[in-house]
């Protein structure tokens, strides 16, 4: 693979001459490009949006790097994308993680993005007001290998609807979309940051009705863990009335055995060019370099790492 990655000091006299003498042994050797996949969601999805971004970055500005993205059913998957190896990055809910920091990782840390805002869309003028009134009903809650299938399962769980007390669908955002247009279901549940882009195409078609989930935070952190927060939503992101729900961090994440000089470089890219990664997707703009360390339970890659006590956050 290429190692072309920017160098960003100059190198000892006696290292200079070894890298020319290396290189005028292999001068007519093709230089492959390093390919950096970057595991994400559906396309009408944030991850797909911020990754599409990151992507078009880091072959704008690191020579040597072929980067591109790669449509998966989101958290749950990218993770083991990433960690097999069949992915370089990918984006991933807190709450897909394991509790605990494990011993030997495949998986590290770059950065805390943005939060992740669990929504049960379900039309303006049903039945479906509360989450207790789901018992019954046709709910997709997110497609196998999702965040959304992880947190939504867990929230049926402790407001006691789990099993066959809802009528249970298993469908990505786009089918999702799709099904409760044309009525085969009732609701369905999706987790990302706002707005999701998909959920806002449905509120310029038909009259949507988000439901509030703000009083179940509290239950799930008593039955799974602190990374549950209350995040709200407001009239002006869906032309819905405004709503509180539950939301969990999300990281993006990276192959333990990448190169730190390569894991810098996407970490540098991702904290200066925020407001050109927003112009992808809002929800890039909230990153701060201070707020981006904490990816508990996950322990930063030492490229990133390098990178933030560098920039000091």
């Amino acid at each position: 693979m290429s190692r072309h990655w920017p160098v960003r000091a100059a190198a000892p006299l006696g290292l200079v001459l070894l890298l020319v003498a290396g290189l005028s042994g292999c001068r007519d050797e093709p230089s492959e490009p390093t390919r950096i996949r970057i595991a994400t969601g559906s396309p009408t999805a944030v991850y797909h949006a911020f990754g599409q971004s990151l992507a078009a970055l880091l072959n704008r500005e690191v020579r040597g790097v072929r980067a591109e993205v790669v449509v998966t059913a989101a958290s749950a998957q990218n993770v083991r994308l990433v960690g097999a190896g069949e992915a370089e990055l990918g984006f991933t809910q807190a709450d897909v993680l394991p509790p605990r920091e494990p011993e030997h990782p495949s998986v590290l840390a770059v950065a805390r993005v943005y939060d992740d805002l669990l929504h049960l869309v379900t039309r303006a003028g049903g039945p479906i007001r509360t989450l207790g009134d789901l018992r019954g009903q046709r709910v997709s809650v997110g497609a196998d290998g999702s965040g959304t299938e992880i947190t939504a399962t867990r929230l049926l769980a402790v407001a006691q609807l789990g099993g066959d007390r809802v009528r249970q669908e298993h469908l990505g955002l786009d089918d999702s979309v799709a099904a409760l247009r044309e009525g085969r279901i009732d609701a369905f549940f999706f987790s990302g940051g706002l707005p999701v882009r998909g959920v806002a195409e449905l509120a310029r078609r038909t009259s949507l009705r988000i439901v509030d989930l703000g009083d179940w935070t509290e239950p799930l952190r008593r039955a799974y863990g602190q990374v549950y927060v209350t995040r709200d939503v407001p009239r002006s992101v869906y032309r819905a009335d405004p709503v509180s729900t539950v939301a969990n961090p999300n990281y993006l994440i990276v192959r333990a055995d990448l190169p730190a000089a390569l894991v810098r470089e996407v970490t540098r890219l991702l904290m200066d060019r925020r407001q050109e990664l927003a112009a992808a997707h809002p929800a890039a703009g909230r990153m701060s370099p201070r707020s981006a360390i904490v990816t508990t339970p996950l322990p930063l890659h030492p490229g990133a790492a390098q990178w933030y006590r560098a920039a000091k956050p």
